[in-house]
């Protein structure tokens, strides 16, 4: 995880080097003293192997610098306060789809050839191919601006999070009923399925109990990205809605190369992604408990 981390942390701070311009607001209003100083101020005069060891010394210490766009602000305190905003509509989008979406897979491999299965593999080959931009427009016109059913945009009351978490949580949904669909078919096909109903279990039982336990395993592979990526800010989703969360300000700070608040952001992106995965490694010992047996035993 460290050594992850610290590879994100590294290409992002060359990356950052090789951008066009200054973070410097008005630059052609600055004179080359006045630009001059502010690269002291900044530690821009200084060596590029110097400005890195000095970043990186500062990141173990949990200090992100300040950030040229807000002020001179602490990029820790810009970040946190849209990070909220934006892990509140990724849960919500994460629950909604990962419920919606195993409910789904489940119903398709239970009515395996029927028209029910069609239509939820219809569901998630458009779940996967419209992107989260076009359906977020979409509902935006058919549900706030025809039918004036929701908010066309902002971030205020619940009702407000309606369309956004629905245009998120619909590429979550159907990726995971895909999922969940054909490992639902192989398991139900399973000789343990077969020995389990000959010992007289009922339906509810069978499928729940060993089924889905067994199913979804696989499943839980593809939340762990879904989820990092999606609670660190959907940069799209969240500039069409005018959400203020973190990835309407990532793309700010890219316009305005605030370098501080980019790195941040990217950091906070990383740690959460090699977090989560480090969750789900764990939650596949909690779904199978053959998978720590097998951990014990090597």
């Amino acid at each position: 995880m460290l050594v992850t981390i610290f590879v994100v942390v590294t290409l992002t701070f060359v990356i950052m080097q090789l951008l066009p311009g200054t973070p410097y607001e008005n630059q052609e209003k600055l004179s080359d003293e006045q630009i001059a100083s502010l690269d002291k101020k900044y530690g821009f005069d200084q060596p590029i192997a110097v400005q890195y060891v000095n970043y990186i010394s500062n990141v173990a210490k949990g200090e992100l610098g300040d950030s040229f766009q807000f002020n001179g602000r602490s990029v820790t305190k810009v970040i946190s306060e849209r990070l909220t905003v934006s892990a509140v509509l990724g849960v919500e989008s994460i629950i909604v789809g990962t419920i919606l979406g195993i409910m789904l897979g489940v119903i398709a491999a239970l009515r395996q050839g029927t028209f029910t299965d069609y239509g939820s593999v219809v569901i998630a080959v458009l779940g996967i191919s419209i992107p989260s931009f076009l359906l977020a427009i979409l509902l935006q016109y058919g549900f706030a601006m025809k039918l004036g059913w929701f908010p066309v945009a902002y971030w205020k009351s619940p009702i407000y999070h309606v369309l956004p978490v629905i245009a998120l949580a619909t590429g979550i949904l159907a990726q995971i009923s895909r999922f969940m669909r054909t490992e639902m078919v192989e398991v139900l096909e399973s000789d343990y399925i077969t020995f389990a109903k000959s010992k007289g279990l009922t339906p509810f039982v069978v499928i729940v109990k060993h089924s889905i336990r067994n199913a979804i395993i696989p499943v839980i592979t593809i939340i762990g990205p879904l989820t990092a990526g999606i609670i660190t800010g959907s940069l799209v989703i969240e500039q069409i809605f005018a959400i203020p969360g973190i990835g309407e300000q990532f793309v700010q700070s890219i316009y305005t190369n605030d370098y501080p608040v980019i790195m941040g952001t990217t950091i906070i992106y990383t740690v959460a992604f090699v977090f989560i995965i480090f969750i789900t490694d764990l939650l596949y010992g909690v779904v199978d408990p053959r998978i720590r047996l097998q951990g014990g035993n090597s």
